[in-house]
């Protein structure tokens, strides 16, 4: 007796993109609510199931839905803001302050309305994404009907959506509890990256990410300099260091790993690490081309992902597929390598593996989540088709076919899209309020390039610094006590240094653009003997108005770059209001106190002739620990002074400034 379905596919080119790639034409697919009950060839389908709907196919594919393995839909919003610019200047210039000034639920949610129409038009049923206000992708996302993971991201940095990272793990706990075990929407934490991110941080995710069960999701060796930076400040590459603290503890999914060895291969494949490539975007950013070939040859689960919209400009995985495929063969020199069918496999069963998803989704068989494409390859651009060889067909769909041959989407059992109907979503009234960001954000720009902010990032090599700042300072009239002090048993000393300081601080009309800071720093040695010379900028903040227990707490931004260019030439760059002249001798201290740790700064500040100060400073992006340092910092000032002095929280700047 036959079986009752709910849909019968037939008359099909049915693709399993199973391990085997199981190919069955003319086949059929049985479907029952959200489930896939068979596969398998036409005739034997048909006499086995009955269905509330036969479908026929018309000879056209049906295959399991694409997988995008890493995007940042709502970056719709900001497709095509700033191309063609460094990924400094690009990141921190554009994308980074236009986030925090626009960047709500509102625009979270519109955005990824209008990707997951572009994703469903283009055949993608599933997708990894990971913003901010994730709460509302996953919202707008299962209410389009698609399927994603959704990770909350989690940065060192202040974000549209938290002011401190500890805000930003808080709200990532609290959206895995809501979402966990949706029937669409696969919660996840995003530590962004190593180098946007604390040791705490990298920590913290692996453990909320192995407490829940859940995919982590981060991006990894993106850039060579990124890969630099992290061998000068750890002594480390980048996933030597992400396995120090922790981070494949979890089920990580890494973006990008473009700039990884054989043996950190290997590492990734030892934890299951999965990889999303990210062809396009690694190009247009010139961040270089991901060694697929070799990682497949390790077995490592490597997908395909588009990236955001605002670094590829656009969310259609044939577009990627093919790109993955022939830029494999021209990197190794060999044509045989990342076959059409290793391409199609890597953006269906490959990249639901490497999202952790491989038991519900990535391949058409029965007990499978019933998430699969229709797709016409009858079009001209497709024709002729030849059958000589059976994997002609694979071939035709990575070579030749476009997303706009895409039919139909069906995602958990229910159609999204039937012969390129969307069924739960118009776009009309997207694209207007689109436009209308677009204007706003246009505005913004236009007015912010102006600022000094903009200029420093221009130059390139601009960093942010933490957030939170300790800073207490007094005069003192003599500063042997203190040198004494510091010998003493209450301290551990970590290191020291002598610097003789040149500081210009340019000063501007407009008070919200900040100071900036021009420093020349000469090291001295024992023999008070100058062994090297460092130039920088430092762009400092207003400070941000906020309550402390402690007024030693200070919140503001920091951007510090090289100084590679004359002071004249900043002059003229800059075109400060006004210019402030410090000249000091530092003696400077790395020193633990009551186990935590700071910086004692013994200063005679020469021009102008300001005398002695002593301070006691720190820094750091959590709040937490900045709470903490600001109670400490007391203590550590009344163990090295018993000055009467009133304490003072203002830099030197602040002090010439009022007097």
């Amino acid at each position: 007796m036959a079986e009752s379905a709910e849909y019968l596919l037939t008359n099909a080119i049915v693709l399993s993109m199973d391990e085997e790639l199981n190919q069955y034409d003319p086949g059929a697919v049985a479907i029952s609510g959200e489930t896939i009950l068979a596969v398998g060839p036409d005739r034997e389908v048909r006499q086995s199931f009955t269905a509330k709907e036969i479908v026929d196919c018309e000879g056209n594919v049906v295959m399991p839905g694409l997988i995008n393995a890493h995007t940042h839909v709502p970056m719709t919003l900001l497709r095509g803001l700033a191309d063609d610019l460094r990924l400094d200047v690009w990141l921190m210039g554009y994308m980074m302050p236009v986030e925090r000034e626009f960047v709500s639920p509102e625009f979270v949610r519109l955005g990824t309305q209008m990707a997951c129409v572009e994703l469903i038009r283009n055949g993608v049923t599933c997708f990894a994404d990971m913003y901010y206000f994730e709460e509302q992708v996953a919202q707008a996302t299962s209410e389009a009907g698609l399927r994603a993971i959704c990770s909350q991201t989690v940065l060192k940095f202040p974000t549209p959506d938290a002011q401190s990272y500890e805000e930003s793990l808080a709200a990532a706990r609290e959206f895995i509890q809501r979402w966990k075990d949706h029937p669409l929407i696969v919660p996840s934490v995003a530590p962004h990256s190593p180098y946007t991110c604390t040791e705490d941080i990298l920590r913290a995710t692996a453990e909320l990410a192995v407490e829940y069960d859940i995919p982590l999701h981060t991006h990894l060796a993106e850039t060579e300099s990124e890969v630099e930076n992290s061998r000068a400040e750890n002594g480390m590459p980048v996933i030597p260091y992400a396995k120090k603290n922790n981070l494949f503890d979890a089920k990580v999914l890494a973006a990008h790993c473009v700039h990884i060895d054989e043996g950190e291969m290997h590492t990734l494949h030892h934890h299951s690490a999965g990889v999303a490539h990210c062809p396009s975007s690694n190009l247009k950013l010139a961040s270089g081309a991901a060694p697929v070939s070799k990682m497949l040859e390790l077995g490592l689960n490597v997908g395909i992902g588009t990236d955001g919209p605002a670094s590829n400009n656009d969310l259609d995985m044939f577009e990627e597929i093919r790109l993955a495929a022939l830029l494999a063969k021209g990197i190794t020199g060999d044509p045989t390598t990342v076959p059409a069918a290793t391409a199609l496999s890597m953006a269906t069963r490959l990249g639901a593996r490497a999202m952790y998803m491989d038991d519900l989704i990535g391949t058409l068989d029965p007990g499978k989540r019933a998430d699969l494409i229709i797709v016409d390859i009858s079009t001209l651009h497709n024709t002729p088709r030849f059958h000589r060889d059976e994997m002609n067909v694979y071939s035709q769909l990575v070579y030749s076919a476009k997303s706009t041959d895409v039919k139909s989407v069906m995602v958990n059992g229910r159609w999204l899209m039937r012969d390129q109907v969307l069924t739960t979503l118009d776009h009309a009234d997207l694209i207007l309020q689109a436009n209308e960001y677009a204007h706003r954000i246009d505005a913004f720009l236009v007015e912010r390039e102006k600022s000094v902010l903009s200029k420093l990032v221009a130059i390139g090599g601009a960093m942010e610094g933490e957030s939170f700042e300790v800073q207490v300072k007094v005069r003192i009239p003599d500063p042997n006590p203190v040198l004494a002090a510091i010998k003493g048993p209450g301290l551990e000393i970590l290191y020291s240094r002598h610097y003789h300081e040149y500081d210009v601080y340019f000063m501007f009309a407009d008070p919200t653009q900040g100071i900036l800071r021009y420093r020349e720093d000469e090291y001295i040695d024992e023999n008070d003997e100058i062994t090297n010379v460092r130039y920088r900028l430092t762009m400092i903040g207003p400070t941000r108005e906020a309550q402390y227990e402690s007024d030693v707490l200070l919140s503001r931004s920091r951007y510090i770059a090289p100084a590679t260019h004359s002071l004249r030439f900043y002059r003229e760059y800059f075109d400060p209001s006004k210019e402030v002249v410090i000249e000091k001798h530092r003696l400077r201290w790395r020193v633990l106190f009551q186990g935590t740790e700071f910086y004692i700064n013994l200063d005679r500040v020469d021009e102008p002739q300001l005398g002695h100060f002593l301070e006691v400073k720190s820094r750091t992006w959590s709040r937490r620990d900045a709470e903490h340092k600001a109670l400490v910092a007391r203590d550590l000032m009344e163990y090295l002074s018993d000055s009467s002095q009133d304490t003072l929280t203002q830099d030197y700047f602040e002090i010439v400034t009022k007097a």
